[in-house]
């Protein structure tokens, strides 16, 4: 890797110079390899998290042929976005993402673009931490009430889910070697559990159903009466696993050959969640026997009593186990990335009490404070569940919405650039326009149908509250920056002169 000597006389990586070049020092330990940078992506996407714990959804708005079409459509589009990302994620491969990108796109009102998609990327990414620490808290109740008659009850699920997140969050205390080995494992441990959990549903049960039932058959239990609506509805069971990639770009200071491996990061962790989610979703509608008795189940869990009634009660547990450590891995990563984009925002800033959440371990060199933000805030965002029976599903559009719109803002921003975009070493050549054009209009159409109604008739246990918590926080963004921010923050701040952070730099090697 080629590399050059700073102004104080130390040889500087590629990787530093360029960093040094958008205006940073290098604070994380860059200690990531691109499997590594893969791996976290990857584990957020967790197709045994996304799919498997929004799979009663989707039986519910759709049913099997929504299933098994809406995934390779959804993964489709969601190539598209990943693709137009990662080519900007190339240009700026920064911890900052998708508002340093806004802030660089669009030179003019930059630092307003960047002030809202760093805080649609923070509604986000903790929607994301809460709706897949939620899922791992539904399943781990489900297994505890199998083994233990642990009733699965919504004060059981919240306290599982508090204890889950206080694990993720320890965890990524301990630094970034640490989740970066459990992020390794993960990818493996993903792969390796598709296979056994399909392989045991097609191998084991006398029974499957048929390719007319899983291609074809359409379930509405929803309360409305249009086909179309219920099945733009049910896409959320794809739409919401195929998110949390970008923690490929969040990750980048701490990755080696970050123009390239962040970008790579991205669009292979879309490219192998699309073909094992669909493997995973096939062999799991093959497997059903009794569909009112699996939506029903005492444990609250669909694929539970779908594993129960192919495999047996002992087969079922040894199922939910490899379901529940992919989720706990998927978890961890994504306090990982939340936590690096909370440390990144705050850098310039943007979140009340910056100072805190940027603050750095000096052990371990890692942003503990935005770790427990993160894990915090997630807790928050699940705590409605106590009294909504429709939170869960309520917090994956959240998650969906924050993030795809802080997805699209530095795509939009980029082909409003057209030519004088500065392409990094990975890029889309002439077909950067019409891949972004796509990705915009699907992340439009995503954004209003995820916050309509999801079961008729409303009331206020199954009240839709997405564009609540969208309102509040976009709200509380928008009256900040007219009344204060816009004064003072001017996108993202650069760490003074090359040899200031140099001497940044040397400062923090001697810690």
């Amino acid at each position: 890797m080629a590399s050059e000597r700073s102004t104080s006389g130390k040889t500087l990586s590629a990787d530093e110079q360029r960093l040094h070049e958008l205006g940073y020092t290098q604070e994380l330990a860059r200690s990531m390899s691109a499997f590594s940078n893969f791996a976290v992506s990857f584990s957020i996407i967790s197709v045994l998290s996304g799919c498997l714990t929004l799979y009663g959804f989707g039986m519910a708005t759709g049913g099997p042929a929504l299933i098994s079409w809406g995934w390779p459509l959804v993964g489709l589009m969601t190539l598209f976005v990943g693709l137009a990302m990662a080519e900007v994620c190339s240009s700026y491969p920064t911890a900052g993402g998708l508002y340093y990108w806004a802030a660089m796109l669009a030179p003019r009102r930059g630092p307003a673009w960047s002030w809202f998609t760093g805080w649609f990327n923070f509604l986000g990414q903790v929607a994301v931490t809460a709706g897949v620490d939620f899922g791992a808290a539904f399943f781990t109740n489900a297994l505890l009430e199998m083994q233990f008659g642990f009733a699965a009850t919504p004060a059981h699920t919240i306290t599982l889910f508090g204890v889950i997140l206080a694990i993720h969050g320890l965890l990524n205390t301990f630094g970034v070697k640490v989740v970066s080995i459990f992020n390794n494992v993960s990818v493996w441990w993903h792969l390796l559990g598709v296979l056994i959990i399909v392989g045991a549903l097609v191998l084991l049960p006398t029974h499957h159903a048929s390719a007319e039932f899983v291609f074809t058959k359409f379930v509405n239990n929803t309360g409305f009466h249009s086909p179309v609506y219920v099945g733009l509805l049910g896409l959320l069971l794809a739409q919401y696993t195929f998110t949390g990639y970008d923690a490929s770009a969040h990750m980048t200071e701490e990755t080696h050959d970050a123009s390239r491996s962040g970008p790579r990061g991205i669009v292979m962790s879309i490219l192998v969640s699309l073909a094992a989610g669909w493997v995973l979703l096939l062999g799991i509608t093959f497997a059903i026997r009794d569909y009112s008795g699996a939506l029903n189940s005492a444990t609250g869990v669909p694929p539970a009593q779908i594993f129960i009634d192919a495999v047996g009660v002992t087969g079922a547990k040894l199922l939910l186990v490899i379901a529940i450590g992919a989720q706990f891995f998927c978890g961890m990563a994504s306090v990982t990335a939340n936590s690096r984009m909370i440390y990144a925002f705050s850098r310039d800033g943007a979140l009340p009490g910056a100072r805190l959440w940027h603050r750095l371990n000096e052990r371990t060199c890692t942003p503990t404070n935005a770790v427990w933000l993160a894990a915090g805030g997630a807790f928050l965002l699940g705590l409605p569940y106590l009294w909504n029976a429709t939170a869960y599903a309520a917090v994956t559009s959240v998650s969906v919405i924050g993030l795809y719109i802080a997805y699209v803002i530095p795509v939009f921003l980029r082909l409003r650039q057209g030519d004088a975009f500065q392409r990094g070493p990975w890029h889309l050549g002439r077909w950067s326009k019409p891949i972004g054009v796509v990705a915009v209009a699907w992340t439009a159409l995503i954004t209003v149908l995820f916050m309509l109604p999801t079961t008729s008739p409303i009331t206020a246990a199954n009240f839709n509250y997405t564009p609540v918590a969208v309102l509040i926080v976009l709200g509380f963004a928008g009256v900040w920056w007219l009344v204060s921010a816009r004064r003072w923050f001017t996108g993202p701040k650069v760490h003074g002169t090359p040899e200031e952070r140099a001497a940044l730099e040397a400062e923090l090697e001697g810690i």
